[in-house]
């Protein structure tokens, strides 16, 4: 009994110990509730996932960041993560707030480069690519998202080509074909003709390709280069609501320094002996034409987007509207786009799709008889008023009997009548992907990308002068042309990954894809004698019109990547396209390429060094090109050719064009060796490239002789070939630390073209016509087209210095002291095409661009220069100011003519030789420039500006493009293109870029 007391008491003192130890443990594992903020250095971050560690109970922080969590045990630990940042795991221990401030993982941040047919890691690439992020991209408020790309990528070159909505010239590592020069561009894997059908504020990121290691997997279209768009996608968490509007204007306001009236009419009498007798001469009017054609534009755009998602989907939907009335009366470009991107998780099967809508319309500049609409603001007499409303149309012109002249007015030219282009386009894909097993995946996807036109003009019937007009139109013209067409692209893939003792990664692709496209249009044109009234077509001296076409290709690809643990890094590809557009003999071609890549920076013996990253990389492979017409090979009709037939021509059908069986592939070698550097953990970055492309077989319309008769006159042929070397540099610097932050990036590009072969028939290619002259040209062993003429070397003086070049032709009486003197450059006494010699390079030495970007508390700052060096242009307005071949208005600098020994070394006399107007190094001119393209300056309300916290972000910025540009060119722009190879460079009075002011507002809530 006394035992059993004994071990009673015993176990009720153990089992109090018991107690007390359960009570303690259980006091320790007590669940709580925990809350906090998630931020990084610039403030709270939303989306960000907080996890209970091993378990399922998580949450996402808001718009401000926070988060809250139940059921939490004191001594659980808290997983923190989100994309671009290092995850984070803090222990509780007890605290029911905890707060956490994230850093960002360089190495995350530069992860993934999205490539041809997928991504890579950025430690992984072997081949050249550029990336532009989302900022980049959205600091500049363009028309066209290419227009963005302008100075942000090494060896991109990008330039306008004329008023809002046009398509700019786009070129990567210069110029390597006879033919289209273009890159190829893909939207979310979906390959489209342009961009202009999409917002820049929905695009996520940027990548151009440029070697044969990241083009040749495109093969018969990536010889040019290949600009990827990856645009923006929900995330996990909350849904977010964004606003992006801004609003501003632009204007044009140099000009070229003109005659006024009384100048004018003093230059008529003197130089050419005229005196203007109509009534206008009389008026006293003195009306700047340029003034009443450039104006100020209105610039504005609204972007909307809601995005967000849970664990198994995705979403986001965006709208938008841009307009900009152009800095040339009556041009304009007006835009809605929407978009909607979702992807849904369903375990081992993951869709998606991307689609976007775009309606647009566009108001073209236009010129008028041969002339360009700044020609006709040069030429126009200064005493005549814009309108006169007692002339048919309203507007006011000349009467060439009285007024001695035939210049236009271009005002009339404009706002006569009525011209707009409307457009839609839809663009997207469906895919879905499967994963067969582990590591193996089947992707199915169809893109679509469709497209429709609607273009109208209507010019109403005028007469310029009552007293007898040189510009009159007795009746209405109605042109009316649509036109749709649609590519549908269908994708099959497999993609095998697999690694190997945790350091061997392999990546291993195979691709089928058959692209369709199909094109259509309509066109009529007519006459209305009676009224103005009627603006439809009719049959009253109508033309009528149609055209369609099919195109396809079809493809096949291997790709092979292989790493070992980022250290060592190869890739191949190969692929073999067939295209319609060539016969049966040589429709296939195939498309290699090869890379190899060396982290150096991942050595054991580079441990301790400052270098994150030291790669050194190349390759080398083949692309080709296809982008001739259709049918080319083969023989095809014309129903609109002319025989006489007893004295009359008669309608008949002939051979439209001399058919070539043996057209074949345009192929492009590419080889490309680079070095990418990376110090202080990515705070100093460079990249250096050296590239040598060679494309052989070159596709070109070719003249034929007249004596074979051929309708078309030219036959499209595989011609000569083409070599394209250059360096690219880029370089950068990130402070992240402090208060005050900043970055620098620049970039150079250079590149240098020769033609070194032309297929061995022809001796030289000639274009860019003007005056009856070509201005360009190409010939083997030089530069594509380049400029050829004289070399003006002053003014003859005297009679004794004409006869002093001219000894093989003493008598000669045409040229004259006051005309221009031309170097004899064969010696043979006269001056004449055979003293021709090449004047000049429109293709630059060096590109440029260089953008700073600096934040300091809530404020932001933004500076971004572009430039080019060495480039010449061919600026034909010269003529137009100076050339004097009759009376016109002129620029000033003709009052300085030459009038007798002495007066000008310069400025010829009026009315001189024919040779005076020659193409020669007069019109040519250093087109450097360096310009600063954006200037912005913003800041972001602190969340609780409002008493409590509404948004996420509240920033408001002011913004100027084009804000200045030192140049020595003397025309209006120097940053101007042509679509027209043959008139690269020439300068014909080309659509100036404005300046342009900017009030913005983002929003996100």
């Amino acid at each position: 009994m006394t035992k059993f007391l004994f071990f009673k008491k015993e176990g009720i003192k153990h089992l109090g110990f018991l107690l007390l130890v359960f009570m303690f443990c259980t006091g320790m594992n007590a669940q709580i509730r925990v809350s906090g903020t998630v931020s990084d250095q610039n403030g709270p971050l939303p989306g960000v996932t907080v996890v209970v560690d091993g378990t399922s109970n998580g949450a996402a922080t808001d718009f401000d960041g926070k988060y809250t969590l139940s059921n939490v045990a004191s001594n659980a630990t808290l997983v923190i993560s989100y994309v671009g940042f290092v995850t984070q795991r803090i222990p509780v221990n007890g605290q029911t707030t905890v707060n956490v401030s994230l850093v960002e993982d360089l190495q995350a941040l530069d992860e993934v480069v999205v490539v041809g047919y997928g991504s890579q890691s950025r430690a992984s690439v072997t081949g050249a690519i550029s990336s532009i992020k989302t900022e980049e991209i959205a600091a500049i408020p363009v028309a066209n998202p290419v227009e963005a790309l302008q100075g942000r990528a090494a060896g991109v070159l990008v330039v306008n080509t004329g008023s809002p909505g046009t398509e700019p010239s786009v070129t990567i590592r210069g110029l390597g074909t006879f033919g289209n020069n273009a890159p190829l561009y893909v939207i979310d894997g979906v390959i489209v003709g342009n961009l202009s059908g999409i917002s820049q504020n929905d695009i996520e990121s940027v990548n151009v390709l440029k070697d044969a290691s990241t083009t040749a997997v495109y093969g018969s279209q990536g010889s040019n280069g290949v600009i990827i768009v990856t645009t923006k996608k929900g995330k996990k968490g909350v849904t977010q609501f964004s606003a992006n509007v801004f609003t501003g204007f632009q204007v044009q306001n140099q000009r070229y320094d003109v005659l006024n009236t009384a100048q004018y009419l003093q230059f008529a009498q003197e130089a050419f002996g005229v005196v203007p007798t109509t009534p206008a001469s009389q008026s006293g009017v003195n009306t700047n034409w340029q003034d009443e054609l450039y104006q100020s534009g209105l610039v504005q755009n609204y972007d909307f987007a809601v995005s967000g998602g849970s664990e198994k989907s995705t979403f986001r939907f965006s709208a938008g509207y841009a307009e900009k009335e152009g800095i040339i009366i009556e041009t304009g470009f007006e835009r809605f786009t929407f978009r909607g991107n979702s992807d849904f998780d369903l375990g081992r099967v993951k869709v998606g799709q991307t689609m976007s809508a775009n309606f647009n319309s566009t108001m073209p500049e236009i010129g008028a008889g041969g002339r360009s609409l700044l020609e006709h603001a040069i030429k126009m007499a200064p005493y005549y008023n814009v309108y006169n409303p007692n002339n048919p149309g309203g507007f006011q012109g000349p009467n060439s009997a009285g007024d001695g002249q035939d210049a236009e007015n271009p005002v009339r030219i404009m706002r006569n009548g009525s011209r707009l282009n409307n457009g839609f386009s839809l663009i997207g894909n469906i895919y879905a992907t499967l994963e067969i097993v582990e590591g193996l995946e089947f992707k199915t996807q169809v893109g679509l990308d469709y497209f429709s036109t609607n273009n109208f003009t209507f010019t109403p019937s005028f007469n310029d002068d009552s007293l007898g007009a040189t510009h009159n139109q007795a009746f209405a013209n109605i042109n009316r042309n649509r036109s749709s067409g649609q590519t549908i692209i269908y994708t099959n893939s497999l993609t095998y990954k697999k690694t190997l003792a945790d350091a061997h990664n392999f990546e291993l692709l195979l691709l089928s894809e058959k692209y369709e496209n199909t094109f259509s249009s309509i066109n009529g044109t007519s006459r209305n004698n009676i009224t103005n009234d009627v603006i439809e077509l009719s049959n009253q001296d109508s033309n009528l019109g149609s055209n369609s076409n099919e195109y396809n290709r079809l493809g096949y690809l291997a790709r092979l990547n292989y790493n070992y643990m980022d250290k060592y890094i190869a890739s191949g590809s190969i692929r073999r396209d067939a295209s319609s557009r060539f016969g049966a003999n040589n429709r296939w071609g195939s498309f290699y390429s090869v890379s190899l890549g060396w982290n150096i920076a991942k050595e054991d013996f580079m441990s301790d060094s400052a270098f994150s990253t030291l790669k050194l990389r190349g390759s080398h492979g083949t692309s080709g090109n296809d982008r001739i017409g259709n049918y080319l090979y083969s023989a095809t009709l014309t129903d609109n050719f002319q025989y006489p037939i007893g004295g009359v021509n008669a309608v008949g059908t002939t051979s439209a064009g001399l058919p070539n069986p043996n057209l074949k592939w345009e192929q492009t070698v590419q080889s490309n060796i680079g070095l990418d550097v990376g110090l202080f953990n990515e705070k100093v970055t460079a990249a250096l490239e050296y590239y040598v492309n060679t494309s052989d077989d070159l596709l070109l319309s070719v003249p034929t002789p007249t004596s074979l008769g051929i309708n078309a006159g030219n036959q499209t042929r595989n011609v000569g070939s083409v070599e394209t070397t250059g360096f690219e540099l880029s370089l950068g610097y990130n402070d992240r630390e402090g208060d005050f932050k900043w970055s620098a990036n620049l970039n150079l590009g250079t590149s240098k073209n020769t033609a070194k072969s032309l297929g061995g028939t022809i001796q030289e290619l000639n274009g860019g016509g003007f005056e009856g002259e070509n201005i360009t040209r190409v010939v083997e062993g030089q530069p594509l087209f380049h400029f050829f003429g004289l070399v003006m070397d002053g003014i003859y003086q005297t009679q004794a210095e004409v006869d002093a070049v001219f000894t093989a032709n003493p008598g000669q009486t045409t040229v004259q002291p006051g005309d221009i003197r031309y170097k004899d450059l064969n010696g043979d006494g006269l001056i004449n095409n055979s003293d021709k010699t090449i004047i000049g390079n429109a293709n630059p030495d060096l590109t440029f661009g260089l953008n700073l970007d600096a934040t300091y508390k809530n404020w932001d700052f933004n500076v971004f220069f572009t430039g080019l060096v060495g480039r010449d242009l061919m600026n034909t307005n010269i003529y137009d100011l100076e050339g004097m071949p009759r009376l016109f208005n002129a620029g000033v600098g003709v009052l300085n003519r030459w009038t007798g020994p002495g007066t000008s070394n310069s400025v010829p006399r009026a009315g001189g030789a024919p040779q005076n107007l020659a193409i020669s190094t007069r019109y040519l001119e250093d087109a450097s420039f360096t310009r600063l393209k954006n200037l912005t300056i913003g800041y972001t309300l602190p969340n609780n500006m409002f008493g409590k916290e509404m948004f996420s972000k509240f920033r408001i910025y002011v913004s100027g493009q084009n804000v200045f540009t030192i140049t020595k060119y003397s025309g209006l722009d120097p940053e101007i293109a042509s679509g027209a190879l043959f008139d690269y460079g020439i300068d014909r009075g080309a659509y100036p870029q404005p300046k342009t002011y900017l009030l913005g507002l983002q929003l996100t809530f």
